[in-house]
């Protein structure tokens, strides 16, 4: 089968067309035949190598990223538990460390739970955008447990994750201040944020103008860090998406104490309760499944030259 992985750790042009055989699938498993994977940032952190200096070196080559898939059921393990039957289109969640090793393939097997349907009516491409960057979202507002009412910012609010935070945070009955860049505005507006104010430095005091007091909860998804906490009331949250440090850390601002959960979608990797709720509100069109551009397999290095590029809405697809 073919599939993109990496020998020696480096650039985009570290990523290579190889050829793989078929995993075998065993029980409590399916195996998918991949159409469409998301390009992501953790996708350029193993391609880096810092994954693997995290594990100590105990991944082994053909090094291969990729944590969104969507395809076709292509077989069911013996005595495996589902729904689902050979053909049918889905999506899955793929954690590259795994023994499965990352979506950039023809082919995955995985843990049933971590698979299933596609939303009625998309692509493949579309619904390769939904489960890390959805379930990243749903996984914050989880650890948060806000109610509905509450205020909630966030940062990045334009990408992928913070657009799927703003969507599903309003479907839950929060009230949100997103940040947004002028030319991003009437793409947050659309997304349901109550309130938008301009991003960048400053943020803190920007949101305060909209409530005074404080946000209830802030989802960090545009890495601010310390520069967005004074946003958050005393007693409050701040969810960050990629940090380091334990969960439930109390960080002391001017304002009080606020605490800082952090969001690990692994921890989700067998919710697939979490990733068919997603699928319904997909369908519903509650939430917007965001495509920037396709490119096939043999131009990976490309998508992530375009990925590190910055700028981009929506997210970067492979197709196999």
């Amino acid at each position: 089968m073919k599939a993109v992985g990496v020998f020696r750790y480096g650039e985009p042009e570290a990523l290579e067309v190889v050829d793989l055989p078929v995993p075998e699938v065993g029980a409590g498993q399916i195996r998918v035949r991949v159409h469409a994977a998301a390009v992501n940032p953790s996708d350029v952190l193993l391609r880096r190598g810092y994954i693997d200096q995290l594990l100590a070196g105990r991944l082994t080559p053909p090094y291969r990223p990729g944590m969104d898939a969507a395809g076709v059921v292509d077989e069911i393990g013996p005595g495996t538990v589902t729904d689902l039957k050979a053909g049918d289109r889905v999506m899955a969640i793929v954690i590259p460390i795994d023994p499965s090793g990352g979506a950039y393939a023809q082919y995955i097997v995985l843990d049933a739970r971590q698979v299933v349907r596609a939303p009625a009516g998309t692509t493949h491409t579309e619904a390769s955008t939904l489960p890390m960057n959805g379930l990243t979202a749903r996984r914050a507002l989880d650890v948060l447990g806000l109610v509905p009412g509450d205020w909630i910012a966030v940062t990045g609010a334009a990408g992928a994750v913070g657009g799927y935070v703003v969507q599903l945070a309003k479907a839950d009955g929060l009230r949100v201040v997103a940040d947004a860049a002028p030319a991003d505005e009437k793409l947050v507006r659309s997304l349901g944020a109550d309130r938008i104010v301009p991003r960048g430095a400053g943020i803190a005091g920007r949101v305060r103008e909209v409530v005074p007091g404080g946000v209830d909860a802030l989802v960090d998804a545009a890495v601010m860090g310390a520069e967005a906490l004074a946003a958050v009331r005393p007693g409050g949250q701040i969810a960050l998406v990629r940090s380091e440090g334990e969960p439930g850390t109390p960080l002391p601002d001017e304002h009080g104490n606020v605490t800082v959960r952090h969001v690990f979608v692994p921890d989700y990797r067998h919710a697939n309760d979490k990733l068919d709720a997603l699928r319904v509100l997909a369908e519903e069109g509650r939430i917007t499944l965001r495509v920037a551009q396709e490119f096939p397999a043999e131009r990976a290095a490309d998508a992530h030259r375009r990925f590190e590029a910055g700028g981009v809405r929506g997210r970067l697809v492979l197709t196999f």
